[in-house]
């Protein structure tokens, strides 16, 4: 059971470090003419709500203007973007369940 574990946390450490990678990748990227990395910068707020093994499981209020000021698309291509990182990086895909 420890191994199953260690091996989720592992997962979601790497899927945590792929998407602030993403959100450094999308410092120049503009959405409706606004810039992606101001808005995905915001979100750090909510770093303590999202890592493996966060005491805090409900986000602050703080948290939660800062994703209600992303605006959607920027979310999705920061999703879009983020997904298809680990084939073109040359790793495993990622399987979340």
């Amino acid at each position: 059971m420890a191994a199953s574990s260690s091996s989720s946390k592992s997962s979601l450490a790497m899927i945590m470090k792929v998407i602030v990678l993403v959100a450094l990748v999308l410092v120049a990227t503009e959405v409706d003419g606004q810039s992606c990395n101001r808005h995905l910068s915001g979100l750090n707020v909510c770093g303590e709500f999202v890592v493996p093994g966060a005491d805090k499981t409900n986000p602050s209020a703080e948290c939660c203007s800062a994703l209600e000021a992303v605006p959607s698309e920027c979310l999705c291509n920061t999703i879009r973007i983020a997904s298809r990182l680990p084939t073109r990086c040359s790793i495993p895909t990622l399987s979340c369940s």
